[in-house]
């Protein structure tokens, strides 16, 4: 629970990472937060010899095509979430992970055919609803929430497809193999044209600019070591603790302006969760009992 908790928070907290970043861009961050998180991947898998495993996933065609789809997906993501906070947009930044669940159920629909329950039904019905009010709220369509809800979904599934067999540290090295090419070419042309921020800002923004390695590797860590302890139920309830933390930060820190016409979208977002929450609770309960009810009769 602890890892879980840690894990989230960390994720909540970061758009405060990339606050004291500034002015290094979306370009620039998401570039050096590749690179060094590449490197620090190296370190672990060499601390923990596990340079064996990370070969087999090299030399499979399924594992490795999954993770660099994966890899673009959470590239666009990254790129887009750190444009919104870098830009004054934390609070749609933060819609975007508060809808990320609805798109996730959508998916099972869509792509894999998957049968809602009327609850999920309704919480999707209520989410389309506070798309439209939010985008009569902001008079456009809220592009960097449903970019990032859709990209992190996607993200998701194919991720899911890969299953248990790469562990986080191997899925996240492959991933940041896949786009480190580019990423390094990001930071050489920023650095030719005078638009880095590494070596321009002083030892201490240096310096934060390394650490991104290290800010990406360990929430992932702890999200790995609460995923294969928890049941899934505890983790969808976990993972809203991001989304409220980057909506806190973007109210109270960063003082960004609320509407009411933007307060009534998130309240319907927040309604659909509570119905989506309240049908991942009872289907818990309902197999629990299911469970225990064939483990009395097979006694």
């Amino acid at each position: 629970m602890l890892f879980g908790v840690g894990a989230y928070v960390l994720w909540g907290l970061l758009p405060l990472y990339f606050f004291v970043l500034m002015p290094a861009g979306a370009v620039e961050i998401v570039a050096n937060r590749v690179v060094w998180s590449l490197i620090f991947c190296a370190l672990l898998i060499t601390v923990t010899r596990a340079w064996s495993v990370l070969a087999a996933a090299l030399k499979d065609r399924r594992v490795f095509g999954s993770l660099a789809l994966a890899a673009f997906l959470i590239a666009i993501n990254w790129l887009t979430y750190t444009y919104g906070v870098t830009t004054g947009q934390a609070v749609e930044t933060s819609l975007g992970y508060f809808i990320n669940p609805l798109v996730s159920v959508l998916l099972g629909v869509l792509v894999l055919k998957e049968r809602l329950r009327p609850l999920q039904w309704t919480a999707v019905g209520v989410g389309f609803v506070a798309v439209g009010v939010l985008t009569y709220s902001y008079g456009k369509l809220p592009w960097i929430a449903l970019t990032l809800a859709f990209s992190f979904g996607l993200y998701g599934f194919v991720k899911n497809r890969v299953g248990s067999r790469v562990d986080a540290i191997t899925s996240l090295s492959v991933e940041t193999m896949v786009l480190a090419p580019f990423a390094a070419v990001a930071m050489v042309v920023l650095a030719a044209g005078g638009n880095s921020t590494l070596t321009s800002q002083g030892a201490g923004h240096f310096w934060l600019l390394l650490a991104s390695g290290v800010i990406t590797a360990v929430p992932l860590l702890f999200f790995g070591a609460s995923a294969r302890r928890l049941p899934m139920t505890t983790i969808g309830l976990l993972q809203y603790f991001a989304p409220v933390l980057q909506f806190l930060v973007a109210l109270l820190v960063f003082r960004e302006a609320m509407t009411v016409e933007r307060w009534i979208g998130f309240g319907v977002v927040w309604l659909a969760l509570l119905l989506l929450t309240l049908d991942m609770l009872r289907t818990a309960r309902r197999n629990s009992l299911a469970r225990r009810a064939a483990a009395r009769q097979s006694a």
